[in-house]
């Protein structure tokens, strides 16, 4: 795509975000007429841990509400979070994903680790855990909401919560109006259905939740099948209320790897090719937690005990020797707080704790050099510690809002390895490509302090400043799969820090969201040319997003987003033989931009059209290699047949247009996940 095409793209959607407020100068002669509209009275809980109207949020948090869920019926993650601002999930195969927020696209283990996604709150995965495809545990498809908190966040959340928070936030049981079922089929033998039934009475109420899904898949000798459930139990009682929360998935994928050659992904034969036929990932979860809450003579006490477990097996197809590498890990842990109010300072305390024992081993089938030997290359247990104290207070004064808090936090590692030799290789190889060190223990510590001014000029509008510090500690993969010989890893923790500005205009049917940011990270882990894992990389990371909603009247609204950033290296890490000091961060795409227009025709029929625009970006440390980038258009229609039947037709890509999900550059050659071409959905469900 040429720089004169990138242009025309980034001007459609300048007008049509500017859409709305060209009809509000047009509109200004009339007397306007407000529109209730259930998605502009958004509530938001992420930020604070506490229910808040979106619009009196002081941060860069977006929410999409269960409505805005069901109107595409995703069946990929990235079709949701595409409509957050300066937020990608660069799609692989099947259910496999990448993020960014604020961010390059990270892979490995940085890739999960400078996230913070949770469940209500609470961690998908361990802290040292965590694994870059994790999303797909969750049952997002069903949630209440999906809240994204974008800069870093770890003063209530810890560590990972460095560049930001994806927080999918559970239906409430009492709030269960209806029993469904839906099907949904389409594109590569794609069928999925789904379920919701639920119980109440004044002071009990259940729901469960379920949907299987399978698809065939678009390149050959791929495809899925996953299931998901989700059941709540609540209760409201004189002293306590609670609510319980069971989540199980299980996820079987046959994936197709990357196609190879420059622009491999516009040629029609071989985008359907599958280069790695034997490649598959077995991932089974469950997690559970019971939140108890009551108001006491010191404040608001809640006290949430959890359990999760993980299990996956993958082939690790994007390495030419393909080892199958095994990993699992079952945690317990505790979250509290008490929230109270004095001298004109509401605070909230708390206190987490998380126990994770956790088992890894990666094996080679067949011998592919003297370095990269058959048999096991890693086998070793890491049993986890994180405990934490934090503390937030927000004192309020006429139109100013100061919030300010600060957590401490220590992650441990005791590190067992099973095999009984420090080498996977055999005696005589110099430099083995599998190390392993020996029994040892690691600890980690971090404080991170935030602060945050708001102010409000009236109803209207609100802008606000803030700092915070973000962290990461290594996780255990970085600590514990080491090569080339080196037998002992010296990383520290990430740290960020970030400045933000921001403003929130919300009056009559339209909000307004606007932030620009800096942050520089350092003491970034990375992996030299040696293949060693070291820390000292530093980046920065600054940007400029707008996101707006605006309801024109009955029958016609809009929403969308536009960011502007740049990911740059700071100094001048060893990640290849040359120097990259200025240099833009590979898969960090500069512009990204979605437009939503949604026409509702009658009371039972609406449609929606979605356009995506994703900027070029390169592919490589050295900025040699590039992507184009690409621009998407997608259609949702909603016919209600009656009061229990709904009718959805969703078509994707509708433009046809050949385009790669994410694009690489490694082992000397252009790599792609192929996007797939127009496809349409057909969703029927009943309501009794």
């Amino acid at each position: 795509m040429t720089a004169r095409m990138n242009r025309k793209g980034l001007c459609l959607s300048l007008l049509a975000l500017s859409a709305p407020f060209n009809a509000l100068a047009l509109a200004q002669s009339n007397e306007p007429q407000t529109i209730q509209s259930d998605e502009l009275e958004v509530i938001s809980i992420t930020a604070n841990k506490q229910d808040l109207a979106l619009d009196q949020t002081p941060d860069s948090v977006s929410v999409l509400n269960e409505q805005s869920i069901k109107a595409i019926a995703p069946v990929h993650i990235e079709q949701v979070l595409a409509q957050i601002p300066g937020t990608w999930i660069s799609r692989g195969n099947g259910q496999e994903h990448l993020t960014a927020i604020r961010s390059p696209v990270l892979t490995g283990a940085g890739g999960c680790g400078a996230f913070f996604m949770g469940v209500d709150g609470i961690s998908i995965r361990a802290p040292g855990f965590c694994n870059a495809n994790q999303l797909f545990d969750v049952n997002y498809e069903q949630a209440a909401r999906i809240e994204v908190l974008r800069s870093p966040s770890s003063t209530l959340y810890g560590a990972n919560a460095m560049h930001g928070v994806i927080n999918i936030i559970s239906p409430d049981a009492f709030d269960a109006q209806n029993n469904s079922v839906a099907l949904q089929f389409g594109g590569e033998d794609f069928t999925r259905l789904s379920g919701v039934y639920s119980q109440q009475t004044n002071s009990k109420a259940f729901l469960v939740q379920s949907n299987i899904s399978q698809e065939n898949g678009y390149q050959d000798n791929s495809g899925y099948d996953q299931q998901k459930l989700s059941a709540v139990y609540q209760t409201r009682g004189l002293v306590w209320d609670s609510k319980t929360l069971l989540e199980v998935s299980n996820l079987n994928q046959e994936t197709a790897g990357y196609i190879s050659g420059f622009n491999s992904y516009k040629d029609e034969a071989q985008r359907k090719i599958n280069p790695n036929p034997e490649a598959y990932r077995d991932v089974k979860a469950l997690r559970a937690y019971s939140a108890f809450s009551r108001n006491t003579s010191y404040g608001k006490l809640a006290l949430t005990p959890y359990i999760r477990s993980n299990s996956m097996a993958f082939l690790q197809h994007y390495l030419p020797w393909q080892a199958l590498e095994e990993n699992s890990h079952n945690s317990l842990g505790l979250q509290s707080s008490l929230r109270f109010e004095t001298s004109n300072i509401q605070w909230l305390v708390g206190a987490d704790a998380d126990y994770t024992q956790g088992e890894l081993k990666e094996t080679q089938e067949q011998g592919f050099s003297p370095s990269i030997p058959q048999g096991v290359h890693y086998d070793y247990e890491v049993d986890a510690t994180q405990l934490a104290l934090y503390a937030q207070g927000t004192w309020t004064h006429n139109n100013w809002q100061i919030r300010f808090g600060a957590r401490a936090e220590q992650n441990v590692y005791d590190y067992n390895n099973h095999t009984n030799s420090t080498s996977a290789c055999d005696v005589g190889v110099a430099l083995c490509r599998f190390t392993r060190p020996n029994d040892q223990r690691k600890t980690f510590n971090a404080i991170s302090p935030n602060v945050n001014v708001s102010y409000n000029f009236n109803e209207y509008l609100q802008v606000y400043a803030k700092y915070s510090q973000g962290f990461r500690a290594p996780q255990a993969s970085e600590l514990f799969k080491l090569q080339n010989n080196q037998t002992i890893s010296s990383i520290n923790n990430e740290n960020m820090d970030a400045l933000e500005s921001g403003f929130r205009w919300s009056k009559l049917n339209t909000q307004v969201h606007g932030a620009v940011y800096t942050m520089l990270k350092k003491d970034g882990i990375y992996q030299d040319t040696q293949r060693q894992n070291v820390s000292g990389a530093k980046t920065k990371h600054q940007g400029v997003e707008l996101e707006i909603k605006h309801q024109f009247n009955q029958h016609w609204d809009v929403s969308g987003h536009i960011s502007y950033a740049r990911h740059t290296y700071n100094n001048n890490p060893q990640l290849v033989n040359s120097d990259i000091l200025g240099n833009e961060i590979d898969t960090a795409p500069k512009w990204m931009s979605q437009l939503n227009l949604r026409y509702k025709v009658a009371t039972n029929l609406q449609a929606q059209l979605s356009y995506k625009y994703l900027g070029e970006y390169y592919l490589d440390p050295q900025n040699t290699a590039m992507y184009d980038g690409h621009q998407l258009v997608d259609l949702h229609i909603d016919y209600k047949l009656s009061s229990q039947v709904n009718l959805g037709l969703h078509v994707l890509n509708l433009s046809n247009k050949a385009y790669a999900e994410r694009a690489d550059y490694a082992f000397g050659s252009y790599r792609y996940f192929v996007g797939q071409t127009r496809r349409a959905f057909i969703n029927l469900q009943w309501i009794f």
